[in-house]
């Protein structure tokens, strides 16, 4: 089989096409025959040493693939060869096979093509897990989504009007900003590119009053980081949630006297640990996810697709922050 592979670590222009061995499914395993892969930013991450997990080279990038089941492991059951399914493998997902532990299984409705499945489950998992189980949101609060044009972003903007709550988006340019509308949020605002000065960043806080009729939000969901965290967090209303979901414009420092003054919480969400934690309540939100893209109320928006060999090209694309919504490599028909 052919995958894309890792073999130093470096930038995407590293990433190599090679021929490798068939893979099998061991005990309690699947095979998947792979149709399409998410990128997602932890692959940026993994191939430059940067991430939290570190796969022994050579590897290939990819967590969340979907594809059809070639070959069952000794004693997995309630899983058919033949079946559509999404798999969350960590990585090796940039390759014409993956195989993947049995209960990371997620099987797809008839009607979700593929490149959506691949986009689906990381993003809506993440940022369900987010809104729900972390923020407890509730309909009619004010909820402020950054980077809401990427695959987190949109997929909360999503959710956060699914399940009631009123969705300012905020990103780097009007185009984004408009996308995000498109997807359900009522109002949004463009910020500035970081660095950003003291002036800035309390214009930032500003904007943010002003679109929440001076109360501040409700729930902020920063998958960014950087400079807009500190303005986000002084601009939270009173026991608002401010809910940490990653740091792509870099790890912030902030004054924690802010989360005093606000009564607020800043709140941790790292819903991989989730899964493996909690693996029932996860279950149950994944079955939720369906049943909201089934009715029509979520649907992943893939933006850019890249074809096997082009795998490092749609790596950069979400490297420098110019992705709306999921890129998506097609593996095969």
């Amino acid at each position: 089989m052919k995958a894309v592979l890792c073999k130093e670590f470096g930038g995407p222009e590293t990433l190599v096409v090679e021929e490798v061995s068939d893979l099998s499914a061991g005990k309690g395993q699947v095979r998947i025959d792979v149709k399409a892969c998410a990128v997602n930013f932890p692959d940026a991450l993994m191939i430059q040493n940067m991430y939290q997990f570190k796969p022994p080279l050579p590897f290939s990038p990819g967590g969340e693939v979907a594809g059809v089941v070639s070959e069952l492991g000794e004693g997995v059951s309630g899983i058919n060869i033949g079946d559509r399914v999404i798999g969350s493998c960590g990585w090796g997902g940039m390759a014409e096979q993956v195989v993947v532990d049995a209960p990371r299984i997620i099987p797809i409705p008839d009607e979700m093509p593929f490149d959506e499945a691949a986009a689906f489950i990381m993003t809506y998992g993440t940022s369900h897990h987010a809104l729900k189980d972390r923020a407890n949101i509730q309909p009619g609060e004010s909820l402020l989504v950054l980077g809401a044009a990427g695959g987190v972003g949109l997929a909360a903007v999503e959710l956060g009007k699914a399940m009631g709550a009123k969705v300012i988006a905020a990103a780097s340019s009007e185009e984004k900003v408009q996308v995000a509308k498109d997807r359900g949020a009522e109002s949004g605002f463009v910020y500035p590119m970081q660095p950003l000065d003291r002036d800035q960043q309390k214009a930032l806080s500003s904007q943010i009053k002003e679109l929440t009729d001076g109360q501040g939000a409700d729930v902020v969901y920063d998958p960014v980081g950087g400079d807009y965290c500190e303005p986000a967090l002084r601009a939270t209303n009173w026991e608002g949630r401010f809910l940490i979901v990653g740091f792509p414009a870099g790890i912030a420092k902030v004054p924690m006297n802010l989360a005093l003054l606000k009564g607020c919480q800043i709140i941790g969400v790292f819903w991989g640990a989730f899964t493996a934690r909690e693996p029932e309540r996860n279950k149950a939100n994944i079955a939720e996810l369906m049943d909201l893209y089934k009715a029509g109320k979520i649907k992943p928006y893939v933006s850019s697709t890249y074809s096997f060999d082009q795998a490092g090209a749609g790596i950069q694309e979400l490297m420098d922050r110019k992705a709306k919504g999921k890129v998506v490599i097609t593996v095969s028909d």
